[in-house]
């Protein structure tokens, strides 16, 4: 996720914690073991589990296991990683190992149906072209196969990808200034999710093709709800009918084949001029303020004005349900999952129930699942979603390397109507509130979760933390984050215990003598995502603010990158380093695994080491990927493919 801001001076939003509990932070957790279990080289990663140790000389890190551990695969261990890592770098290039090609597709502006309105590139497309182009900002992403047999299956399928948010002085020509009602309808089109279907051709390039499935959910289209918060809850009336997905981070699939896009930053769109306003004590724990991230948009529109339209907020920090083959299907917000800042959705089925996972991305937030009650065919078999009928826990992680998920059921523990809860629908859409009263661990920004295919260990990507207001973090501050994973109890998913350890601490020995990351270092790891053999693929996502600045430790790490794991030795290779100013985020592979498709989002976004975008010099830090002396940076999808038609990255 990308820390949205108006200004690199102010601190990031996802760093200040809104969470006013004294709920015992992961940290505090960490030191505890760490005396119990005693100080080991890797300091407290090797506390909870892992010693860090240095590469050898290809460059290559490991984490590895203080006591021997089964292999998660299970059985002879097979060797996963195949490739040579390339070197960090702060150019503005994107590069992959040797032998590996690229392919930049569907960069923002490219029309969603061949034959629609234009790219311009000096961003004087209008709202309604913006309606029919592909989004800005590309994150989570997932690839639905639409041929028959594994082979054509990998050669033609619907890509389907969110937009996080926009950067307005790129978004308009004259930046942005002067908020207007078209403005905010083209933030709004360039928002959301765009569905695209796209095939190889005999030139083993990938095209779009025209499409009746190709179309834009943004942040105008409707939608409806489903689930204890149903459409017609009073904390859902506001003055304009329901619709729009916003702020669209990282994402979900479901066995029967929907998609599930997540709302994050909602509360950055909102804000008000009413010089009496003052947020209550939801809006507070949900960081709604009267300025939001700086987007403006309550000045031109009074759906955003917090003020006048108080309820338009809480229709959003949901997860959101799209069949991406059914283009009369209306996008549905589960609300059996909850209301927080979801960064994704991960799912996996035990016992034939739906188990999904999502973390609440914001400094001193929290780790969620969400288990169905039955296995989710007998739902379907009914006519019903399997992701409205379930209970929603959140996690507590315990000094001894266990931890619980406590349910967020009103009526049991402290949710009751004695302790002001008034039902099911009160809890979820008080969802965070509801956690602190539970007594769930504050995390370091919890963002991606993934499940390994065969082991079904989960893992969760906290990103860093201030060290501030109950953060979760192993190091005080924590700029650098970690990767925490666990195994449910009895390998299974749907259980209410675990136990976890530190898989990797991320960061730079030359600021942190406990990482021994060698020449494989890296920072602030977000996205996360395990192909079919079981290889985890780790992107980072360090901050603007903080990209190749000493002051900030980040001169070493260079930009935004992603890295190949091999969860059963610890092995860390990196395979893609990005251009100047972007977040690498979003990653999925064709059925057949010889075709990646790799999202990189902001490119040439505000950054201090590079300078300040503006309407007369968009290229002040990026102009990837066109390289037009009159054009602007854009978000792109890159496909990656191996020279000798093999698997991508394996050996």
């Amino acid at each position: 996720m990308s820390e949205q801001r108006p200004e690199l001076t102010r601190t990031d939003p996802d760093d200040i914690s809104s969470n006013p509990s004294d709920n015992r932070p992961f940290g505090s957790v960490l030191d505890a073991r760490l005396s119990r279990r005693g100080a080991l080289r890797g300091g407290t990663a090797a506390a909870a589990g892992f010693v860090l140790l240095g590469g050898p000389a290809n460059g290559t890190a490991t984490a590895r296991p203080v006591a021997a551990a089964p292999p998660t695969g299970g059985g002879h261990h097979r060797e996963l990683l195949g490739f040579r890592q390339v070197d960090t770098h702060d150019e503005d290039v994107l590069t992959v190992p040797e032998g590996y090609c690229t392919q930049v597709l569907i960069p923002w502006g490219t029309p969603i149906q061949p034959g629609g309105p234009r790219w311009r590139k000096d961003a004087s497309n209008t709202a309604a072209d913006q309606a029919r182009q592909l989004g800005m900002n590309h994150d989570g992403m997932h690839f639905f196969p639409l041929g028959k047999g594994r082979h054509a299956s990998s050669r033609r399928g619907l890509l389907v990808l969110n937009h996080e948010y926009v950067d307005q002085q790129l978004l308009f020509p004259d930046g942005e200034e002067d908020m207007t009602p078209e403005k905010v309808a083209k933030a709004l089109a360039a928002h959301g999710v765009s569905i695209v279907e796209i095939e190889c051709g005999a030139d083993g390039r990938w095209h779009t093709v025209r499409s009746r499935l190709a179309r834009k959910v943004t942040g105008s289209t409707p939608v409806t709800f489903s689930g204890p918060v149903a459409e017609q809850h009073p904390e859902l009336r506001a003055r304009n009918r329901p619709m729009g997905t916003l702020n669209n981070c990282s994402m979900g699939v479901t066995p029967w084949g929907t998609y599930l896009t997540c709302e994050e930053n909602f509360n950055s769109y909102f804000g008000t001029e009413d010089p009496d306003w003052r947020p209550n004590a939801v809006e507070r724990r949900y960081g709604i303020n009267s300025e939001g991230f700086g987007y403006g948009w309550h000045r031109a529109s009074e759906r955003f004005d917090i003020a006048v339209n108080p309820k338009e907020a809480n229709r959003f920090g949901w997860v959101v349900e799209i069949d991406p083959k059914d283009p009369a299907a209306v996008p549905v917000k589960r609300t059996a999952l909850g209301r927080i800042k979801h960064e994704g959705c991960v799912t996996t089925v035990s016992r034939g129930r739906i188990v999904g996972y999502t973390g609440d991305d914001q400094d001193g937030d929290y780790v969620y699942k969400f288990v169905g009650d039955r296995p989710w065919r007998d739902h379907l078999d009914r006519g019903r979603s399997p992701l409205d009928h379930g209970t929603l826990y959140v996690a507590r992680f315990d000094d001894d390397g266990t931890g619980t998920w406590l349910p967020l059921v009103f009526g049991r523990g402290p949710l009751t109507r004695r302790n002001g809860w008034r039902d099911q629908a009160d809890v979820l859409l008080r969802t965070r509130m509801a956690a602190d009263a539970l007594g769930a661990t504050p995390m370091d920004r919890p963002e991606w979760l993934a499940v390994h295919p065969k082991s079904r260990d989960v893992y969760v990507s906290l990103t860093n933390g201030s060290g501030r207001g109950g953060a979760a973090n192993p190091r005080q501050p924590n700029p650098y984050g970690h990767i925490v994973r666990w195994r449910e109890h009895g390998g299974d998913n749907t259980a209410t215990r675990f136990e976890w350890e530190v898989f990797v601490l991320a960061g730079d020995p030359a600021h942190d003598d406990r990482v021994e990351l060698g020449d494989n270092m890296f920072g602030s790891p977000d996205g996360l995502w395990f192909d079919p053999d079981g290889r985890l693929w780790i992107q980072t996502d360090v901050s603007n603010s903080s990209q190749n600045l000493p002051e900030k430790g980040y001169e070493n790490i260079g930009n935004n990158a992603m890295l190949a794991a091999d969860p059963d030795t610890g092995e860390i290779r990196r395979f893609l380093v990005g251009p100047r100013g972007c977040e690498i985020t979003g990653v999925v592979t064709t059925p057949d695994q010889r075709t990646m498709f790799v999202n990189v989002q902001h490119p040439g976004e505000e950054t201090p080491a590079w300078g300040t975008p503006t309407p007369e010099n968009p290229r002040a830090v990026s102009n990837w990927p066109d390289h037009d002396p009159e054009g602007r940076p854009r978000s792109a999808t890159v496909v990656i493919w191996r020279e000798d038609g093999g698997k991508v990255g394996a050996p």
